[in-house]
């Protein structure tokens, strides 16, 4: 049975150059077109069985949050026709619907009672809410107070208690910390289980890999791709990292009329990245770069193929005693890893300033999941108990992880040899329980 079905389903939005514009073709008497049109979803067609999880990937600007606004009916379709089977909960932009201006528990009583519920109703249910969105005090407080992370927990607990038949979810489980994720998503299985049927939007492929049964892939607002959710979510990740390499590697024309690889310099300048930056100054991270096999610069994991982190940093004052680690983290910021100089015995020699260290960390890396995972560096200055940081960087590089065999169930797969260790016939065991 079809919880949701989309049938070539398209979505255009008029765009103006200016406001003037727009009021130049409401008074036009010709009819005249002072816009034009930018084609968000074109011929989408596929349908959600009930009781699924159905996940929507793609890049940026694919058209995923158009479709589940249309599933939603904040949206009409320009052509074609959603039909969706079922009371629809909806966890879309982060606190859409929220009053900022109002209280948590104003903000809850308006939301409940526009998904349909009465009022003894949201009374009835208003505890649970209060229970799971788990924010104290706050929720007498107006929401403009509120941190992004106690936003989605008040706005998930709202569309999780209003007995949706269908629930859409736009990476909103990405905004909230480990231990929310984990119960967003244990409520996930158990909706499941009551043949709720979700429709999720997400980023992180770990979570689809995880949790997802079919998937859809948007690339510039048509269906790339439509099908189980391991198959899909494989040809994205292969097709990302051609996107990325092609990026990343620019290209020299050679005699015969091909491109070459730029080869990476010893010491490598530029970071791609920097969401936060620390330290007292005395060095400075100047570059970063992930390396393959062939030292070309790479932009994805190989399960089982070696991999070069390259990091040149400059002294600004005199190091007596520098160090470097790198923090490796998942797709949810969990540390995953750490790599050091000092861990692996190197000791790295005292520096004047303006003098420059690249180091080289190789990495054999195991089979991972699919997901992100970035890299932090870090320089210090000092014994490790005593140790200045002197620059850190976060999330400074990120890689996707990806691998070409089986599927790893789990975080990472550990080599086993699995052998038969004995066998024995009815008449054994019988003895052997005698004795």
């Amino acid at each position: 049975m079809t919880a949701l079905a989309f049938d070539s389903v398209s979505k255009s939005y008029a765009i103006y150059r200016s406001p003037i514009d727009r009021l130049k073709e409401l008074a036009s008497f010709h009819h005249r077109n002072y816009h034009h049109d930018f084609w968000a979803l074109r011929d989408v067609s596929f349908e959600v069985p009930r009781g699924s999880i159905f996940c929507l990937i793609g890049e940026n600007g694919s058209g995923k949050s158009t479709t589940l606004q249309l599933a939603a009916g904040i949206l009409e379709p320009t052509r074609g026709k959603v039909r969706a089977s079922g009371r629809v909960g909806a966890l879309l932009e982060l606190g859409a619907g929220f009053n900022p201006e109002f209280s948590g528990r104003d903000n809850v009583r308006l939301s409940a009672t526009l998904m349909g519920l009465s009022s003894a109703e949201v009374d009835r249910r208003y505890p649970g809410i209060v229970r799971f969105a788990e924010i104290g005090e706050f929720i007498d407080r107006p929401v403009n107070t509120y941190s992004s992370g106690m936003l989605v927990r008040l706005a998930f607990a709202v569309a999780i208690h209003t007995d949706p038949e269908i629930l859409l979810v736009d990476e909103a489980l990405a905004v909230g910390d480990y231990y929310f994720r984990q119960r967003c998503l244990r409520k996930i299985h158990e909706m499941r289980s009551r043949q709720v049927t979700i429709v999720l939007v997400s980023h992180s492929m770990a979570d689809i890999k995880a949790i997802g049964e079919q998937a859809v892939w948007l690339e510039e607002g048509r269906v790339k791709a439509i099908g189980n959710a391991d198959e899909v979510t494989a040809r994205y990740l292969a097709r990302m990292a051609e996107k990325e390499a092609a990026r990343s590697r620019p290209m020299a024309a050679s005699g015969n009329g091909r491109a070459a690889p730029d080869p990476i310099p010893r010491t490598v300048e530029g970071l791609l990245n920097i969401d936060a930056r620390r330290g007292n100054g005395s060095a400075e991270i100047i570059g970063m770069a992930a390396l393959d096999a062939e030292g070309r610069t790479a932009s994805l994991i190989e399960a089982r193929q070696p991999l070069t982190l390259r990091v040149s940093f400059r002294a600004n004052e005199p190091l007596a005693k520098p160090g470097l680690a790198l923090t490796m983290r998942n797709h949810i910021g969990l540390e995953f890893a750490v790599f050091g100089a000092a861990l692996d015995g190197l000791e790295l020699p005292p520096m004047r300033p303006g003098e420059t260290l690249t180091v080289d960390f190789l990495l054999d890396v195991p089979e991972l999941y699919p997901g992100n995972f970035s890299f932090s560096p870090a320089v210090t200055d000092g014994s490790p108990s005593r140790a200045e940081v002197c620059d850190h960087v976060d999330n400074a590089l990120t890689l996707q992880m990806t691998h070409n065999g089986k599927p790893v169930y789990g975080y990472v797969r550990i080599p086993c040899h699995v052998t038969l260790n004995s066998r024995f016939g009815p008449e054994a065991a019988a003895s052997l329980a005698a004795s």
